[in-house]
Parts: structure tokens; C-alpha cells; sequence
């Protein structure tokens, strides 16, 4: 197919020039797992590296981690398994090659992880406590806290930075963009800092290299598992920079998330897989009212299935039913195993008037994962030179179409060590910026609502020609909006933009349903027309979706059989 070009948006974003100057060799931007990791790993490779966190170092998606980390770390499993269980899951959009790294190189990180300080949960003989999710036919997920994963590793995490004087952390910062060279490399970052005393409000870092760990997108859609600053600020960053984004239509729903209301928005809680792991089942119904377990034929591994199938299967019930929302029943498990297996989800879900002990908890799909994201090879190098990704806020090829549970964690874990990798010997001299003559612009952060409310019921779980095609009108009316003054609300709006602009043309494009991309007129996969990615890349705020044809990977793997 040929190129498709999207509606214009700002080419960067309008912003006071710079109050302040420093100076850094490299630069990360996000202090979740794979941020942190990323410095940690580079700490005695470069001179000076400089943290910079939107929030606080805690505030990332990391700490809201529920099941764990994937690796093949027990008894039986082999990297192949895991391979095999990433591959289905992704619905042949994976990079096999991606994937073995992943497999392979995972288990050693996990262990440097622990050695780190991270404190992972043990059975009683002092083994690791290994647990399944959906997707996977082997018990390989490790957890900490019964619940609390993210927690504990964003704690050992923080724990080492806070002995690595190094390491210059800068909090309340939001990256505005990055600066460019002559040759279109990295030459540093524009930041607006709040609080910071000398460096309050908008100023630059020149850098030789800038590493992206920024985190998702979740805030582009009303209800969402993410927190308050996933607003996809990384992977707009980057685009308007000059790199490209890969497989934006991949957005994946979490199958159970706690149902607060119609009128509920933003941060949902999360009811982990690793319950259903344990045991937990899906109803259409309470039991008075003869509820029905709609999982059983569904799939093979029924309330196990990948997170796309479940999702699809939960919205399916609801539209046929009428309902807003579906059960899931994990009475049976007890309360003194919710009590240690689970003790953050009970206490949430009592917070919000349900007892997981004896009532049924009420859950519907809410966004929770971008699969797609900034294009990078192996070792997370971009389009963009001295420009590197990792985590969520990166498109490695390893999630394809649908992520498999808890391959998230492992992903900024692997790739964040293979960029420290090969950074320290590809720093580029350093460069001044030129002039930034990209046309700026800014929306303002009140057509939020209006924004997340059409991708949430066009390009949502569900999706259309008709329902795309009114998204596009919505967003070029959104696009219209001028903003009356600077303010976060407005950069970050603007990045919510940007980036559902491409997601939505992508979703358009890709007539075909895979994975997490469920196009209810194009209800099959379709391997010989769509088997392949879609990359946006910008140019001046002009955004352009290319398909690249790849073969598909879903394929069983030699040696991996179940």
C-alpha cells in the first residue's frame, strides 16, 4: 500500500526558550525498571548521567505491577517454552529475534535483579515462588509481596540509585523535546521543571545521548490501569524528533479491571491475572442469578487464555447481555490466601466496597499496555543517532499484537542492559543544537476529556471504518483547538494528541482483527495482506503510516511443544 499521510499536528511544542543550561553525557528520561536499570548499568561507563522523572522516582508504572516478571527460572521450563507462549500471544507481529533475546538473556537478569536487592516471594523448601498467567503453559512468574512486584523492584531499584552519587536525579520534570544537531542527532533536551529552585521552569540539557524509558500511552483513553503521567509523552517526543513509531494499533486491554462505574476516569484498579492463575473464573452473572463460567470452549486455557482473547470474549458477553460489566469469582481461594497471595488487591477492592472473600468483583476491559511504540533494533538504538528506547515507551518487536502477561517487566529489564551495552562506545561527540525551525504549536488540556472519550468508544476494544472514521473528524476538531497559554496540561494534551492521531490512522489502516487489534468488520487475520507493521514517522508535524510486510511468528518452535 502506498504511504498514508494523517492529519497535521504541532511539529514541536510551544514552549518559553530555555531559562537554564546544564550538561550531561547521557540523559534518561522515565525511572521505572527500565529506566533506573539503564542508569544503573552505564554508572562507571560514561562521565554523568542525569535521571529525569516527570513525578517522583516512584510514580512510574513499574510500582503498579501486580503479577510479577516472566523468565524461565523453574523446574521443566526451558527460554524455547517461554519463546513458544511469547509467540502465540503475539499473533505474529513478535521479531523472533527479539523474542529469543528476551527468553534467553532474561533469566540472568532476573538473577542480577535479586542480586540487586529485590525481595522476591519463596515456597517453603527456599525456593523461588513461581506462578502462571495467561498465556503461559508453565508456572514462571516470579512475584514479591504476593502482589506488590512493581513495588519491591521499583524500591530495590531506587534503593541503589540513592548510592550512586553519580547518578543526578531531577524530579518534576516533563521532557518538552529533544534537540537536534546539524545531523539530526541527539544534542540534548528541553525540560520544564517544577520546584527545583535554579532550574525552574523551562531549560536544556545538552547531552551526547538521550535514553527514552517514559513509560505508555494509557492516559490517551478514560479508563486505564496506568497512572496519571502515561501520556505517552516519550513516543511523541521522539516522533516529532524524527523516529519512528511501530505497531501504535496494538493496544492492549486488560481483560479484568475493577468496574468503578460509568462516570469513573483515569487510574483504574487492577485485578491482576495471576488471580485467575490461582484459580479465580469468569461469570456472566451472579450465582442467584445463574451465572454462567463464558470462558469454558472459548480457548484452551479457558479464564487463562492470552489477555486479546479474554478481553474479546468479556466484551463479546457484555454486548450480548447487556451488561456494563462481568464477574470474577475467587471466593473459593479463602481469606487467608487472599491475605497473603493478594493483600493490595483485597485492600483496594474492600476500599471500594467489595470483599474478594465473599462477593464477586465486578471487572471490563480498560486499557493497560502499549505493544507498539519508538521503532528500535536489538539494542535499542532509534532512527534518531544518540537517541536510544526501552520499556513500554519502545516497539523492541517482542509483544507483536498482544503482550504475554508480564513479559512487560522482563522487556525493560534485557534491553535496558543491552543498551548500556553498546551506549558507552557509541557516544557521539559533542554538538550544538541548531535552530529549531519545526512550526510549534500547542492544544489546550481542556479537549482531554473530548480526546479520551472518543478513543475510548471508537478505538477502543472495539472497533470499525465508521467508528475510525469518526474518530479522525474528532481528532481534526481537536487538532483545530488553539491553546491560550503554555501550561502541562496543554504540552501533555498535545502529546495525547499526537499520538492518537496514529494510532487511530494505524487502527484505520489494518483491516484486519490480530491480537489486540479487533476490527469487527474485518473479523479474521489475514496473514497474506496484513502480516507486517505500520510505522508513522513525522516530518515537521506532517505524519505519514507506512505498512512494512514481515512474515508471521507464531509459528510452534522446534523443541518448544508445551
Amino acid at each position: 500500500m502506498a504511504d498514508a499521510p494523517l492529519r497535521r499536528v504541532p511539529g514541536r511544542l510551544t514552549a518559553p526558550p530555555p531559562g537554564w543550561t546544564t550538561t550531561s553525557d547521557v540523559v534518561v528520561i522515565g525511572s521505572g525498571i527500565a529506566g533506573l536499570t539503564a542508569a544503573l548499568r552505564l554508572r562507571g561507563k560514561v562521565e554523568k548521567i542525569l535521571v529525569v522523572t516527570k513525578d517522583v522516582l516512584a510514580a512510574g508504572s513499574t510500582q503498579w505491577a501486580q503479577g510479577g516478571i516472566a523468565a524461565a527460572l523453574g523446574p521443566g521450563d526451558t527460554p524455547a517454552q517461554h519463546e513458544h507462549d511469547t509467540l502465540v500471544a503475539g499473533a505474529g507481529a513478535c521479531d523472533l529475534e527479539a523474542v529469543r533475546v528476551l527468553v534467553n538473556e532474561g533469566p540472568e537478569a532476573v538473577h542480577e535483579l535479586i542480586a540487586l536487592g529485590t525481595r522476591f516471594d519463596h515456597d517453603p523448601d527456599g525456593e523461588l515462588s513461581l506462578t502462571r498467567e495467561g498465556g503461559h503453559h508453565r508456572d514462571r512468574i516470579a512475584h514479591a509481596g504476593g502482589d506488590a512486584t512493581g513495588a519491591e523492584i521499583q524500591r530495590a531499584l531506587i534503593a541503589a540509585i540513592e548510592q550512586a552519587p553519580e547518578i543526578e536525579v531531577v524530579q518534576h520534570a516533563l521532557a518538552v523535546d529533544l534537540l537536534l544537531d546539524d545531523a539530526g542527532g541527539i544534542a540534548g533536551v528541553t525540560l520544564h521543571v517544577m520546584g527545583e529552585g535554579q532550574r525552574d521552569g523551562v531549560g536544556a540539557v545538552h547531552c551526547r545521548a538521550v535514553v527514552l524509558a517514559s513509560g505508555g500511552l494509557g492516559q490517551v483513553f478514560s479508563q486505564t490501569t496506568n497512572p496519571a503521567v502515561s501520556t505517552g509523552d516519550g513516543m511523541a517526543v521522539a516522533l516529532r524528533a524524527g523516529a519512528a513509531l511501530r505497531d501504535l494499533e496494538f493496544v492492549q486491554f486488560h481483560p479484568t479491571v475493577m468496574y468503578l462505574g460509568p462516570d469513573s476516569r483515569g487510574q483504574q484498579p487492577l485485578i491482576s491475572e495471576a488471580v485467575r492463575g490461582e484459580g479465580a473464573f469468569l461469570v456472566d452473572a451472579l450465582p442467584e442469578e445463574g451465572g454462567n463460567r463464558f470462558m469454558q470452549g472459548v480457548h484452551e486455557l479457558a479464564d487463562l487464555a492470552p489477555r486479546d482473547v479474554v478481553a474479546k470474549a468479556i466484551t463479546r458477553r457484555m454486548n450480548e447481555t447487556g451488561q456494563p460489566h462481568m464477574w470474577l469469582d475467587a471466593r473459593h481461594l479463602g481469606a487467608e490466601f487472599w491475605e497473603r497471595r493478594f493483600p493490595t488487591i483485597l485492600a483496594t477492592a474492600r476500599s471500594h466496597g467489595v470483599d474478594p472473600v465473599t462477593d464477586l468483583i465486578p471487572v471490563a476491559p480498560a486499557c493497560h499496555y502499549a505493544s507498539g511504540g519508538v521503532r528500535t533494533d536489538l539494542w535499542g538504538r532509534t532512527d534518531v543517532a544518540g537517541l536510544y528506547a526501552t520499556g513500554e515507551v519502545a516497539c523492541s518487536g517482542v509483544h507483536g499484537a498482544n503482550r504475554l502477561a508480564s513479559n512487560s517487566l522482563l522487556e525493560g529489564l534485557v534491553f535496558s542492559r543491552r543498551i548500556a551495552t553498546v551506549l558507552p562506545d557509541e557516544l557521539r561527540p559533542w554538538s550544538d543544537p541548531v535552530e529549531d525551525t519545526r512550526t510549534a504549536g500547542l492544544v489546550p488540556g481542556s479537549v482531554r476529556r473530548e480526546l479520551q472519550e472518543v478513543m475510548t468508544s471508537r478505538v477502543g476494544v472495539l472497533r470499525s471504518a465508521d467508528g475510525l472514521a469518526e474518530a479522525a473528524l474528532m481528532l481534526d476538531k481537536v487538532a483545530g483547538a488553539a491553546a491560550e497559554e503554555v501550561s502541562q496540561e496543554a504540552w501533555e494534551t498535545t502529546n495525547l494528541l499526537t499520538i492518537s492521531a496514529a494510532l487511530a490512522g494505524a487502527a484505520a489502516l489494518r483491516e484486519e482483527t490480530r491480537g489486540s487489534h479487533w476490527r469487527e468488520d474485518f473479523p479474521e487475520r489475514d496473514d497474506e495482506l496484513w502480516a507486517g507493521h505500520f510505522d508513522a514517522v513525522m516530518v515537521d508535524g506532517e505524519t505519514t503510516l507506512a505498512f512494512r510486510p514481515a512474515p508471521a511468528t507464531d509459528h510452534l518452535v522446534e523443541g518448544a511443544t508445551p
